[in-house]
């Protein structure tokens, strides 16, 4: 396999990382794009907004853009092979993917002050609807959904959401297959979250397996520049972050979601204000994050203020 060293755009942002400095990872895609108006496919979220509403996706990469964003990732989380299966819209693979892709370095290069932007290509092995492809189908998957990536213009690969090992496993070997450099996210607990006195010594992934035994498959391969707690509870971040740092010493990010279920329906919007979220900031990075974003529920207004965060470690 050989991996490829990834753009100029790219080396130089990972020079900045690798050196420690802060790097500021873009805020939720997919529910900012149901935010603002895309429905909600029941099994496919807002994955297919990258055809349907491709005006949206574009501004809410411009709006992060705007904030200084170091790094965007496409709208792809729930554009996975599965997934689309599951809504019936498995012809649009291909095409969703490269537009999602498109999309997101439309908006960069229509900014000649995010000409240093890297795109990731978000990809994700989770199933809305709990129907799992097999491993093997999984990687023939993901493998596909990498090279459309690479192809459309991403400047990396971002596994988003890996909630158990042997997922992981099979998604990370299928996506090297492209060649490009890629970022790892880990999640842990589920969408409401709980206290971290509940985590073990062993902290375990969202599905099951350890986060340790995550970790040490990621930083042994070849391909994996970052790793990153990510889709995850505010609370938990923190403890999940140094677990990472204690057996990771290259770039690791943060970016959390917020979820709450309000009269009697789960969202992620409204749950934490901007204010909220930028206070767990500091421990974050005393745990060892030097990458800094937002998940879902986490928006443009909670960017700025984590935009502002950084800025401050700057000067």
């Amino acid at each position: 396999m050989l991996v490829m060293a990834g753009s100029p755009r790219y080396q130089a942002l990972m020079e900045r990382a690798r050196s420690g400095a802060p790097v500021l990872i873009d805020g939720a895609t997919g529910s900012e794009c149901m935010r603002r108006g895309v429905p909600e496919r029941t099994n496919g979220w807002s994955g297919g907004a990258a055809l349907s509403h491709p005006e949206i996706v574009r501004s809410i990469h411009e709006d992060y853009l705007d904030i200084g964003a170091d790094l965007i990732a496409s709208n792809t989380f729930a554009a996975g092979a599965n997934i689309l299966r599951d809504v019936g819209a498995e012809d649009d693979f291909e095409r969703l993917n490269r537009r999602a892709i498109e999309l997101a370095v439309e908006a960069r290069d229509s900014r000649d002050e995010a000409a240093g932007t890297v795109v990731a290509g978000g990809i994700s092995n989770w199933s809305f609807s709990g129907d799992h492809p097999t491993l093997e189908q999984l990687a023939a998957d993901t493998g596909a959904q990498a090279m459309i990536m690479r192809d459309a213009g991403a400047d990396l690969l971002s596994l988003e959401m890996m909630v158990d090992l042997p997922r992981f496993t099979t998604s990370l070997e299928a996506a090297a297959a492209a060649g490009l450099p890629m970022w790892v996210g880990f999640s842990v607990g589920d969408e409401l979250g709980h206290d971290p006195s509940e985590l073990g010594d062993d902290i375990q992934l969202r599905d099951g397996g350890s986060l340790a035994k995550a970790v040490d498959v990621a930083a042994n391969h070849e391909a994996v520049d970052a790793i990153c707690i990510m889709h995850t509870d505010v609370r938990l971040v923190e403890r999940c972050v140094a677990s990472v740092r204690s057996r990771w010493d290259g770039p690791l990010g943060a970016y959390a979601h917020a979820g709450a279920v309000i009269d009697g329906v789960f969202t992620h919007d409204g749950v934490l204000s901007p204010h909220e979220y930028a206070a767990y900031l500091p421990a974050w990075q005393a745990a060892g994050a030097t990458m800094l974003g937002g998940c879902c529920g986490i928006g443009p207004r909670h960017l700025e203020l984590v935009a502002e965060h950084l800025a401050g470690e700057e000067t």
